[in-house]
């Protein structure tokens, strides 16, 4: 028990000092104006290079997300049909269905899914 406590506590020495060097030696000593501007072909930047993100892009993005997500997990039902009693089976993935559904429902509700405004 006590060689236990002692070799986790070493351990948590040994990733403990990896972890700040590896913080020390990965930092940028040197800041050069060229390497911080944008690279566009040797041309001088016409605009900025931090444009406003549209936040309706990710919006997107989080919803295909979590549907993707819902539908990985209502794939296997299909291979545990004939392992699993029938009655337990459709009540599962009706209810995980009528999820999917219901969030759809809820997001089309909200406009969230309507691109223009």
């Amino acid at each position: 028990m006590i060689l236990t406590s002692i070799f986790t506590t070493i351990i948590l020495i040994i990733s403990t000092a990896v972890m700040i060097i590896s913080s020390i030696l990965s930092k940028k000593t040197i800041s050069d104006r060229e390497k911080n501007s944008p690279f566009e072909c040797g041309f001088d930047p016409k605009g900025s290079a931090r444009l406003p993100f549209s936040l309706r892009f990710f919006l997107i993005a989080v919803i295909f997300l979590i549907f993707d997500v819902e539908i990985t997990l209502l794939l296997p039902l299909a291979s545990i049909a004939n392992m699993t009693y029938i009655k337990t089976w459709i009540f599962t993935g009706v209810f995980f269905l009528l999820i999917l559904l219901l969030g759809l429902y809820h997001e089309w509700n909200q406009g969230a899914l309507e691109w223009a405004n």
